[in-house]
């Protein structure tokens, strides 16, 4: 685990991040909240593109709790049986929208408590959802950001609630918002887990990986 960089080096690399790329996207297609807040819940051990390839054709028939539950499980898990525990994730999601129905008015709540209350939705979970859809600065850590936060010393913790305060705790605030996005596709795409592109990478420089494959 690298040691936490300094406030002077955080605002360097996230200023290179933002040069390059000014607003992140997260990546999961959706419509509304309540498609987002489904597509998320399907990534957990799957890849974007599995997620996106398999609600491209859902989320034109289903965009509400109440057509979800118009559509039944079954017809749910024909969509989703390309991912990874499409089983037990179309129960979850069945019974999240049978309680956004019946205790929200089929409106997706938009706390962290509220939205952590309903089936297959964790901590990591809600915060994409309150981040990329009300805009507030919730970091959702990954295997990505777990990753480089550590092998960087961007936000080092034991653990991805460590790892989250780190964030909140170092990352200049007027980088907050799109703090999470950054780090997630700066480990997807350049930092990777076995061969990081160190030779390409805007801020290897910054970076204290002892092992950069340069």
């Amino acid at each position: 685990m690298a040691a936490q960089l300094d406030y002077h080096r955080i605002r360097e690399i996230f200023g290179r991040f933002h040069a390059a790329d000014p607003e992140p996207k997260g990546e999961l297609d959706h419509v509304n909240a309540y498609t987002l807040l489904v597509a998320v819940a399907l990534s957990a051990q799957a890849t974007d593109v599995g997620v996106n390839r398999a609600t491209q054709a859902l989320f034109k028939l289903v965009d509400t709790p109440q057509k979800m539950l118009d559509l039944g499980e079954e017809a749910l898990i024909e969509h989703i049986k390309t991912i990874g525990l499409y089983r037990n994730k179309a129960r979850n999601v069945m019974k999240l929208s049978k309680i956004l129905v019946e205790d929200y008015d089929g409106v997706v709540p938009n706390s962290r408590a509220a939205l952590q209350s309903l089936p297959g939705v964790g901590r990591k979970t809600a915060n994409v959802v309150l981040n990329m859809w009300w805009h507030m600065p919730a970091q959702a850590v990954d295997t990505h950001i777990f990753r480089i936060g550590n092998r960087t010393g961007i936000c080092p913790g034991r653990d991805v609630n460590a790892v989250e305060r780190a964030i909140e705790d170092n990352i200049p605030a007027d980088y907050q918002l799109h703090a999470h996005h950054w780090l997630i596709l700066h480990g997807r795409y350049t930092c990777k887990a076995r061969k990081p592109l160190c030779a390409t990478c805007i801020i290897r420089d910054l970076c204290d990986f002892e092992d950069k494959n340069l």
